[in-house]
């Protein structure tokens, strides 16, 4: 296989990353299918009848999936194509942990540093579609203005678990990817990007413990009650519909976060055996959480990373806060000394007026979408790019 573009190591870097190649092995596949042959559809009732998937997903929709899945579904074109761009795997000098990241590197000396973070259910393939963008925008490597970091967040996908023998949370996660990042000879400073759980790494980033994050952009942005100070009156007509999603979804659609949170060894189990729970558990977020659903290969494509990765358990660890006692809460990461950047999807799961937004660091950079939900990326790549290459234009200082 050629060379992928992009995939010079800068001559700063500090501790040189290993190539990596996706490959799961044969025999693992052929499991798989077996497994997944087995495995039995529910019976059906009236809450998996209604096709509106009001109570979660259809048995029409699972039943027509796990045929396309056993039947047509193929994981080695999926990885042909993963393996385009290029990957790596480095252990971080300052911890144990092994880090899988997708790499854009420049050979433009004044290329800036940019790290892109995922959530869950997400991984770093949601940012694939924004890779290739950049590779056709900027063909030649020495025209690319950045350094694009996707890194595979700890527990998933081909980076190592968080640890046994410690608890682990997201300001954990914010240490490992800036070791990353200055390990990847980015000392002298990165822009942090990231929606989902990547959000909250990003606003971690932005805190005083990290200085060489210059600045970061987000686009999620959870904050469940009106910060103090903000004034509820003053909500526009606009805003008054997004902090009615957020209520309505934190209401009827956030079971799945009280599970992962409170019973996470549970849910764990439920879905470590069987493909077919893993593909219901996840596909129903890809089809809740965009405005149009998503193609079945890209969902296939999620899950089976998911599965064949055996990274679900190791993926929800982030959830556990939300339900440790009042005493215990960490405070939620805030943008304290760089300057920050939101774009908002008022059709996001939880949206928030821009009043709100700007209680969360020094908020220079606003854009307000009509479309896209949760899966901003993966749903309008260009979108999300425009925003992200405007805002480091902003606020980038050589």
């Amino acid at each position: 296989m050629a060379t992928p573009l992009n995939s010079t190591i800068p001559a700063s870097v500090q501790k040189t990353p290993t190539p990596f190649k996706v490959s799961i092995p044969d025999q693992d596949i052929a499991d798989f299918k077996q497994l997944l042959k087995l495995s039995r559809l529910p019976k059906q009732t009236y809450e998996n009848s209604q096709e509106d998937r009001r109570y979660g997903v259809s048995l029409s929709w699972l039943t027509e999936a796990k045929r396309v899945w056993l039947e047509e579904f193929d994981w080695k074109k999926t990885e042909a194509h993963v393996n385009t761009f290029p990957h790596f795997t480095t252990t971080l000098v300052l911890t144990t942990h092994t880090i899988h990241f997708v790499a854009l590197f420049s050979t433009n000396p004044s290329a800036i540093p940019l790290a892109l973070f995922h959530g869950w259910p997400g991984s770093f393939l949601e940012f694939l579609p924004i890779l290739s963008l950049l590779q056709e925008k900027y063909p030649d490597p020495k025209d690319l203005p950045y350094h694009v970091i996707v890194p595979s967040l700890p527990g998933f996908s081909f980076s190592s678990p968080p640890p046994l023998d410690m608890d682990f949370d997201v300001g954990s996660v914010a240490k490992v990817m800036d070791h990353l990042m200055q390990d990847l000879g980015f000392g002298g400073g990165y822009v942090a990007q990231g929606g989902d759980i990547g959000s909250r790494i990003v606003k971690a980033l932005g805190d005083d413990d990290f200085p060489t994050c210059k600045a970061v952009h987000a686009n999620f942005n959870y904050i469940g009650l009106a910060p103090s100070g903000t004034d509820p009156s003053t909500l526009t007509a606009a805003e008054k519909p997004m902090v009615e999603r957020g209520q309505e979804f934190m209401r009827t659609s956030s079971g799945y976060a009280n599970m992962h949170g409170t019973r996470p060894g549970t849910i764990g189990a439920v879905l470590a055996p069987s493909p077919l729970a893993l593909l219901s558990w996840i596909g129903e977020k890809f089809l809740a959480w965009t405005d149009d659903d998503p193609s079945l290969q890209t969902i296939l494509e999620s899950v089976s990373l998911y599965w064949y990765t055996r990274t679900f358990e190791s993926s929800i660890f982030t959830y556990r806060r939300r339900f440790l006692p009042t005493s215990q809460q960490p405070a939620e990461p805030k943008v304290r000394s760089v300057p920050f950047g939101f774009s908002n999807f008022p059709k996001e799961l939880i949206p928030v007026p821009q009043s709100w937004a700007e209680t969360e660091g020094n908020l220079v950079f606003y854009r307000e979408h009509k479309k896209i939900r949760h899966f901003a990326a993966l749903e309008q790549p260009k979108v999300l790019l425009g925003d992200i290459e405007e805002f480091i234009a902003q606020v980038w200082k050589a």
